[in-house]
């Protein structure tokens, strides 16, 4: 094991997807990175899932399938059960692409007072197969604000020291509660760097919770802005910088395509 490398705890919250949940483990384990903690924690599924994970355990650092309280509730298990230096969590349909670990360990290497390292990540269907790619660039506190969720927890590594001063994921919330937790990230900090790499994919299908409960996600993102607003003009600012942002970078057909997109779905 070469101790030059930082060690990376990934946390997988687990419930009922047992059709992709072996892609997901196997997205972490097959990264072959020499100092990896990884921990399952699934929430009592009944289809399979545990099966699978056993499959697995004598390469998880641990694992445990029992009722809890939502999603947010089980990373927070497995986060404050995790002794890496840097952390993460992938949900168990999405997965990471290979060498993703080994680029966060050089660039935490280079950069050593950032505190958040983000990707790039592709939307994946059933089968893998890319529906798109998803371009980003260095997220702030203010451009969360004006434009959402300008970053993915499929691509996502943080310092694990965070969480001694700004605590853990808001368990109250079930569907907004990633963006709720980089809002706090990034105000604590703002010390973040963008790779220009795809580390991850999030997949697309009929169960995700983002199909199936647009209204509740929405409602809750309400609840995590309320109070701080942006006027228009300073949310189309930041859009102006992800644009310019992503041009720099080289990026003229992602966006070209994605105004074609927009004109296509505006005239409908």
């Amino acid at each position: 094991m070469n101790l030059d490398w930082p060690r990376i705890s990934i946390i997988t919250p687990s419930f009922n997807q047992a059709e992709f949940l072996e892609r997901t483990i196997l997205s972490v384990l097959e990264q072959d990175y020499p100092d990896l903690e990884y921990i399952v924690i699934d929430g009592g599924s009944t289809d399979g899932s545990v099966d699978i994970i056993r499959k697995y355990e004598s390469h998880l650092a641990f694992w445990v399938s029992e009722e809890d309280q939502g999603q947010s509730h089980a990373i927070n298990k497995g986060l404050k059960r995790a002794t890496g230096d840097w952390v993460a969590w992938q949900n168990s349909d999405d997965i990471f692409y290979p060498d993703a670990f080994k680029r966060v360990a050089v660039a935490a290497k280079r950069y050593q007072k950032v505190d958040l390292i983000t990707g790039d990540i592709n939307l994946i269907d059933e089968s893998d197969r890319v529906i798109r790619e998803m371009k980003y660039v260095r997220p702030t506190y203010e451009a969360l604000l004006a434009e959402g969720m300008v970053l993915t927890n499929q691509a996502a590594f943080w310092r694990r020291g965070l969480h001694s001063r700004i605590g853990f994921l808001d368990e109250s919330l079930h569907y907004g509660f990633d963006y709720e937790w980089f809002l706090r990230v990034l105000r604590e900090t703002n010390q973040a760097v963008h790779l220009p790499y795809c580390l991850g994919a999030l997949r697309y299908h009929d169960a995700t919770k983002t199909s199936r409960s647009q209204p509740l996600f929405d409602a809750e993102y309400r609840r995590i802005i309320n109070g701080r607003v942006m006027p228009g003009w300073k949310k189309n600012a930041y859009r102006a910088r992800r644009l310019f942002l992503t041009l720099a970078n080289g990026h003229f057909g992602y966006v070209i395509r994605g105004l074609r997109r927009r004109a296509s779905g505006l005239s409908k």
